[in-house]
C-alpha cells in the first residue's frame, strides 16, 4: 500500500463490532486506541463514541473511518443489516451522522476489508500483491487484496465467505444453517458445540454453564476429547472454506485473525488435510496460511486503514452531485 499523501487532516477510526466498539486515532506513524466499550443498542453506544471523538479531536479537519460488519452500503455510508448487530443499528446512515456531528469526511468499510488493509499495511500481508484476510470472531468474512488493490465489489460486501453454505444443516451463522460462519467463527464454534451437546460427557451437558469458543479451547488444551472433537470438526470445515478461496483467487498469503492465532494448533490437524484434498495443488503450494499479526488491536487498525484509504469513485460522485 502506498503511503498517504501529506495532509493536515486528523484521522480517526471507529470500529463497530458485534461484541465491542472502539475509537482510535492516527498520529502519522502509529494507531492509538483511546476507547473500547461493549456494543449495545445504537443510540446509547453512539452517544459514548461521539463523546470520545469530541474528546480526542484537535483543530484539524477530521476524516473518520468506520469499520463495521456487513452487509452495508459503502457508497451511501449506511449500515444495512449486519446479523451480529442489534436491529437498532440496521439502516443507520452512520457517515451522514458523523459528518453532521463533526464536519469533515466519514467513510464506511466492511470490517473484513478494513482489517485486510490493516494487515496488508501493518501486519502479515506486507510485501504481497495477492492477499486475503479472514475475520474469525463473532462473525466470519474475508477481505481481498487482488493485484495490489483492495477489491470491494459493487456494494463493498465482496468476500462475505461466511455466508457460503458448507453443509445442508449445521450451526447457524450469517442467518444460514451450515454456513462457513456457522462452523468456523468463534460464535459458530459455540453453536456447533451446542448442537453436539447431547453426545457430550455429563460435564458439558449442564446448560447453565455457557459454551464459548474460549472455554472449549481451554478444555481441548487440557486434553478433553469432546472439546477437541469440536475443534476438529471446525478445522475440517475451515479447510474447505480456505480451498474455495485459494481456488478462486490464487493468493500468496491468507492471514486468519480472531481466535485463530491462539487456537491454530487445535484447527490445523484437520484443516490442512482438507485444504490439500479440496484445493488445486499448485495453488496450495503457492499460498502461506498464517495467523494475523495485529492481534486484539486489529479492529482499530482497520478503522484507521479505512480512513487512510481513498474513497471509491461512487462515493465521490454521490458527494459531487449533492454539492451542486
Amino acid at each position: 500500500m502506498k503511503a498517504p499523501a501529506p495532509t493536515t487532516d486528523q484521522f480517526i477510526g471507529l470500529d463497530i463490532g458485534g461484541t465491542k466498539c472502539a475509537v482510535a486515532h492516527w498520529d502519522g506513524a502509529t494507531v492509538q486506541e483511546t476507547l473500547r466499550i461493549p456494543t449495545g443498542e445504537f443510540h446509547q453506544t453512539y452517544t459514548v463514541l461521539q463523546q470520545e471523538i469530541n474528546r480526542i479531536r484537535n483543530h484539524q479537519p477530521v476524516v473518520i473511518g468506520v469499520s463495521c460488519g456487513g452487509p452495508l452500503n459503502r457508497a451511501t455510508g449506511v449500515i444495512t443489516c449486519p446479523p451480529n448487530l442489534a436491529p437498532s443499528w440496521h439502516g443507520q446512515p452512520i457517515c451522514q451522522r458523523l459528518q453532521a456531528d463533526f464536519g469533515g469526511r466519514a467513510t464506511l468499510m466492511n470490517d473484513a476489508n478494513a482489517c485486510a488493509l490493516a494487515e496488508w499495511r501493518f501486519g502479515a500481508g506486507r510485501g504481497t500483491r495477492h492477499f486475503i484476510f479472514l475475520t474469525s470472531g463473532t462473525g466470519f468474512g474475508a477481505g481481498l487484496i487482488l493485484n495490489g488493490e483492495l477489491y470491494e465489489g459493487a456494494t463493498g460486501d465482496a468476500g462475505e465467505i461466511g455466508h457460503i453454505r458448507l453443509a445442508p444443516a449445521g450451526p447457524v451463522g450469517f442467518g444460514k444453517a451450515g454456513s462457513v460462519e456457522g462452523f468456523c467463527s468463534g460464535g459458530g464454534i459455540a453453536r456447533l458445540a451446542a448442537l453436539r451437546r447431547e453426545h457430550a460427557p455429563p460435564v458439558w451437558r449442564d446448560e447453565s454453564v455457557p459454551l464459548t469458543a474460549a472455554r472449549l479451547a481451554m478444555a481441548a488444551d487440557e486434553g478433553d476429547p469432546w472439546a477437541s472433537s469440536i475443534f476438529a470438526e471446525s478445522g475440517n470445515r475451515l479447510g474447505a472454506a480456505l480451498a474455495v478461496l485459494i481456488d478462486l483467487f490464487n493468493p500468496e498469503c491468507i492471514a486468519l485473525g480472531g481466535f485463530f492465532p491462539k487456537s491454530r494448533h487445535l484447527l490445523e490437524p484437520t484443516m490442512t488435510p482438507e485444504l490439500k484434498t479440496e484445493a488445486l495443488g499448485p495453488s496450495v503450494a503457492a499460498c502461506r496460511i498464517v495467523p494475523a499479526l495485529l492481534g486484539d488491536s486489529i479492529g482499530s487498525h482497520g478503522a484507521i486503514a479505512a480512513a487512510l484509504h481513498p474513497e471509491p469513485p461512487a462515493v465521490i460522485r454521490d458527494q459531487s452531485v449533492e454539492s451542486k
